[in-house]
């Protein structure tokens, strides 16, 4: 019988699957996240896992056990998810893993964080292998981060390499945490969004929005902002440059703390905007460095999309 897992990124705005079988993808999924409550997403997670079965031609009896990555705060004892801002109907408490376990006739589900699941899929698979220390941060509807250090994955209390709960402008943008000033609220996706809808009420031009229906979107999403830069949409440009400081000060000031050899720059924004977004992130950590003549290395990741959904599967073989 084939021994394959599956692995799940839920994101804001996507939920990514993947079925891997003796290290290999072998089949995926990609389907929107319902924009609607708890049930709903959890419903399309299960129909995710489902359609990235059938792409590898399995069938679900065949799955030795689940892993999802998961933003918010995640009980990774229990696989309850809270506090996930970005998701919908996941501010409070959701039984993710109890849920989908039972939707699987009682297969082994796993739950930990999104973004420390992306960073195990980079360390293992992708591009963090040369590296023992480095932090990969994740841009996409928020922002996460997930700590790599001596070669272990750093869970601290619960939060290690939250990143995105940094503050980078004390008193500035409020961010959906309820703070001022957190990287997230210059970097995150939700909040590019948000703020473009308040300029563009006090009279800011923008083809953003345009763009978005054009495409038949329902958010700006990182494909929605990667066409409005290639048009030179001011508004826009504007944001990503507010964006690429913020990201620049947090990241200066992780290495200035930590003395990391390399930097890691996925998510679906960062993905998305590619090789020129993590280059100008590199150049606006320099002026911040403490010794700039020993940066650490600032990549992309080599998984992309599939980061999140790889390194799930990767949890298992970890906790196994």
């Amino acid at each position: 019988m084939t021994q394959a897992t599956a692995g799940v990124d839920l994101g804001g705005t996507k939920i990514q699957a993947v079925v891997v079988s003796a290290g290999d993808v072998v089949g995926q999924a990609r389907h929107p996240t319902p924009n609607t409550n708890a049930a709903d997403v959890v419903a399309e997670i299960v129909a995710s896992i489902h359609s990235a079965l059938s792409d590898a031609g399995i069938g679900p009896s065949e799955l030795r056990a689940i892993a999802i990555g998961s933003p918010g705060s995640v009980d990774v004892a229990t696989g309850h998810v809270s506090k996930a801002r970005n998701v919908p109907g996941f501010i409070d408490d959701v039984a993710l893993g109890p849920e989908v376990s039972a939707a699987f006739g009682g297969t082994t589900v796993i739950v930990d964080n999104d973004v420390r699941a992306a960073v195990m899929g980079e360390f293992r698979q992708g591009a963090g292998r040369p590296f023992r220390n480095f932090i990969g941060v994740f841009v996409g509807t928020g922002v996460g981060g997930g700590l790599i250090l001596e070669g272990e994955l750093r869970h601290g209390a619960g939060n290690a390499g939250e990143i995105g709960h940094t503050t980078v402008k004390p008193g500035g943008r409020r961010c959906g945490c309820l703070r001022l000033g957190c990287l997230e609220a210059y970097a995150g996706r939700q909040s590019i969004e948000q703020t473009a809808r308040v300029r563009l009420d006090k009279g800011q031009k923008t083809k953003l929005f345009e763009i978005m229906e054009r495409k038949g979107r329902d958010r700006v999403t990182s494909s929605v902002i990667a066409d409005a830069l290639d048009q030179k949409d001011r508004l826009t440009v504007e944001l990503v440059d507010e964006a690429v400081d913020a990201l620049g000060l947090a990241l200066a000031n992780t290495q200035n703390l930590l003395d990391l050899e390399a930097i890691i720059v996925g998510g679906g924004l960062g993905d998305r905007l590619g090789e020129p977004f993590v280059r100008r992130i590199e150049q606006a950590m320099a002026a911040n460095l403490r010794f700039p003549e020993r940066p650490p290395v600032v990549l992309g990741t080599e998984l992309g999309d599939l980061s999140g959904a790889v390194g799930a599967t990767v949890l298992i073989e970890e906790w196994s």
